[in-house]
């Protein structure tokens, strides 16, 4: 073994032990080097790799810190007074929900039960699923003037599987992906399995800039462009449709594919119109009924440039990331029932009353987050880090998400964690973002000394 990962390993286990605790800075990187005898760059070689294990974050001009534990038990005491909450918020989640969504579901899936239906609904599905699947969803897809061909629908799992599938077949191992500075957790990893570099672009308050996509591209050419312009996860910033005029002239005159994820467009009701109406011949569009319908049973949709089916549809069969036929039944006959329909109104409405709750409870916070949107970005008061107090509010039983998950760049890590609205009942929600008020109005507690 590497001597660099024997002393990973050690600080690994020093970590495990509890004798670093979240939050706790190690030594500066040629302290390090100095006191345990090895060259600074053996140093540096260490603190990536406790980097790379999720262990540690590095903070520029700050210093690396350990990370925030997993849960409760592991956050250790130290970093807040010991607390016994009723039962724990899990803030990290995100799937609406509404009252009587088993009821509404239920009467589709009856029909799929009887033995004739159930033969057909088990049988296996191919990636361009069926007529009535394709029309169905290219109903479901279309806004404004814009209906995508059903032609170019192909089917998945779900929206993970779709994303991983148009990944694969357009970037090669160790080709580059543009994407935005903050980004889905798991294209990171969808990235890292198939050997893909992500490249974070400069983003503003509009979303994705395209003059940065255009500079990237002539640094080192991009693969391709993945990018959520429609309530994109973390911020829920929505590109309006200047940005995106402007952002399909830039990848047209660059010949750039992109994948458009639009996972949380449903909850929005603007008239943008998705890449794939500006930029169909390079744009693959990716969705699903996770959020619309319910994460247990779901069907992900790509739509591909009509060049690009079979190549994904290759992808799909590969990967083994086809939709279940079962799924696919449930999902025509909750479309054309109006099961989805209705469900999407109702999550609508539930989000912007979880909205408004949380505008009160965090009222005087800088808290980033559409009205339309179930989630939000607190970037937090200047004496916390985000790992710290992600630390801090587990031990009090409330599970958050640090912006570490979702920052690309791992020199530039923002203070900031997401709260998602969705999938905690109201009364717990409250609960929750009062708590986290009070803990992040208090001074944040005094960590131990440095160590390495």
């Amino acid at each position: 073994m590497d001597d660099f990962r024997q002393l990973a390993d050690l600080v690994a286990g020093e970590i495990a032990a509890g004798r670093l605790r979240p939050g706790q800075r190690l030594l500066p990187q040629r302290t390090f080097a100095r006191r345990r005898g090895i060259a600074a760059s053996t140093a540096g070689r260490v603190y990536a790799e406790l980097v790379r294990r999720g262990l540690v974050v590095g903070e520029v001009g700050r210093g690396t810190f350990v990370r925030a534990a997993a849960g409760p038990e592991a956050a250790g005491r130290a970093l807040t007074e010991a607390a016994a909450p009723a039962r724990s918020v899990n803030l990290e989640l995100n799937y609406p929900s509404v009252p009587g969504q088993s009821e509404i579901l239920a009467p589709a899936l009856a029909a799929l039960l009887r033995p004739d239906a159930l033969t057909e609904a088990l049988r296996p599905a191919a990636a361009t699923g069926n007529a009535a699947a394709r029309d169905a969803v290219a109903a479901l897809l279309g806004t404004g003037a814009w209906r995508p061909d059903p032609a170019r629908i192909l089917f998945t799992g779900n929206a993970r599987q779709a994303i991983a599938a148009t990944l694969a077949s357009l970037v090669r191992p160790g080709g580059r992906l543009g994407v935005e500075p903050l980004t889905y957790p798991l294209v990171k990893e969808i990235a890292a399995r198939l050997g893909i570099t992500l490249v974070p672009l400069a983003a503003d308050d509009g979303g994705l800039s395209p003059r940065s996509v255009a500079a990237a591209h002539r640094t080192a050419p991009l693969s391709a462009l993945y990018l959520q312009p429609t309530l994109h996860n973390p911020t829920s910033v929505t590109m309006d449709a200047g940005r995106r005029a402007e952002l399909a002239a830039v990848v047209g005159d660059l010949s750039l594919p992109v994948v458009e994820d639009r996972i949380w467009s449903f909850l929005h009701r603007g008239t943008e119109p998705p890449l794939a109406a500006l930029a169909p011949t390079l744009t693959h569009l990716v969705d699903s009924l996770s959020k619309r319908v319910a994460p247990g049973l779901t069907v992900g949709f790509a739509v591909v440039p009509a060049d690009r089916v079979e190549a994904v549809a290759s992808a799909i069969r590969s990967g083994g990331w086809s939709a279940g036929a079962f799924a696919l039944e449930a999902a025509v006959r909750w479309l054309a029932d109006g099961t989805v329909a209705r469900l999407v109104a109702a999550k609508r409405a539930d989000a912007a009353r979880r909205r408004r709750l949380l505008a009160e409870e965090l009222a005087g916070f800088t808290v980033r987050s559409d009205p339309q949107a179930c989630f939000a970005w607190w970037e937090l008061p200047a004496r916390w880090r985000a790992d710290t107090f992600t630390a801090a509010a587990a031990a009090r039983g409330i599970a958050v998400t640090p912006g570490t998950a979702f920052c690309v760049d791992p020199s530039r890590t923002p203070d900031a964690v997401r709260l998602g609205l969705a999938s905690e009942p109201e009364p717990e929600l409250v609960r929750a973002l009062r708590t986290l008020a009070g803990l992040a109005a208090a001074a944040r507690p005094s960590t131990p000394g440095r160590t390495g």
